[in-house]
């Protein structure tokens, strides 16, 4: 795996294809070993990279995930296009990595062409993500086996520090943007499941979400679960690439 350094860390991503830069964001208890079928879905049309964030995947590990991981890892995503040579991006992120698509466009607005933003949210309230986070100890086979496989044998570590980061944020009142999404000036995506049994409340704050971004659309599909991109990916695909394909071309006119 190609690798880039910043702040004394160093990071891996994956690539491939060729063509305008699609960054492929993994939540953040995933990683870029989660996204194979991305990677080869879209490589017809992109250069298509997708990295291990900060602390996960193959990419160096922290002492303590920051209360501003999110952001730090936008930041990354800056540096990363520099590494590549590249001017901006189509930022494409599912869950948590949607986060950090978004806070890409609010930190680095003209690195970002457009966001799709899969199965994400604004935030949540405090009681029902404390109460998200202690399931979590019950670890099933199917869980740990997908962690695992995204982090390595460390993969405990991976999940307590995200854990805990979480248990602050909702201390803090479960906000991820501290009312900054309408800063963003790119076209946005939001796509997510109304079955979707990670977030709270799609439906309402889905649309209270593409209310907050200023140039945004958004699509819900009653099939499918947590994330849209891999429960349903023959519709997120459809709707993507329908979407996608003004900015491919708006790219490679520049």
């Amino acid at each position: 795996m190609p690798i880039f350094s910043i702040d004394g860390l160093t990071l891996h991503y994956r690539e491939a294809g060729a063509g305008p830069l699609l960054l492929v964001l993994p939540g953040n208890t995933a990683s870029s070993a989660c996204h194979d079928g991305e990677l080869t879905y879209f490589a017809d049309r992109f250069q298509v990279v997708s990295p291990d964030f900060r602390g996960t995947g193959q990419s160096t590990r922290l002492a303590a995930w920051p209360d501003d991981w999110y952001q730090q890892c936008a930041h990354d995503m800056a540096a990363l296009l520099d590494h590549l040579g590249a001017r901006r991006c189509i930022a494409m992120g599912t869950s948590g990595g949607a986060i950090v698509a978004l806070w890409l466009a609010i930190l680095h607005p003209a690195r970002v062409t457009a966001v799709i933003a899969d199965s994400t949210a604004a935030g949540y309230p405090p009681a029902w993500l404390r109460q998200a986070m202690a399931t979590r100890s019950e670890r099933s086979p199917g869980q740990v086996a997908f962690w695992q496989g995204a982090h390595g044998a460390d993969w405990a570590q991976v999940i307590e520090q995200d854990t805990a980061m979480l248990l602050r944020i909702a201390d803090r009142g479960g906000g991820f943007f501290g009312g900054r999404l309408a800063e963003i000036a790119c076209p946005v995506l939001l796509t997510a499941s109304t079955a979707d049994s990670v977030l709270y409340e799609v439906g309402p704050a889905q649309l209270a979400m593409a209310a907050a971004i200023p140039d945004s659309r958004l699509f819900l599909a009653t099939q499918g679960d947590h994330p849209l991109m891999w429960s349903n990916a023959a519709e997120f695909r459809r709707v993507a690439d329908a979407f996608l394909a003004q900015w491919v071309s708006e790219e490679r006119e520049e």
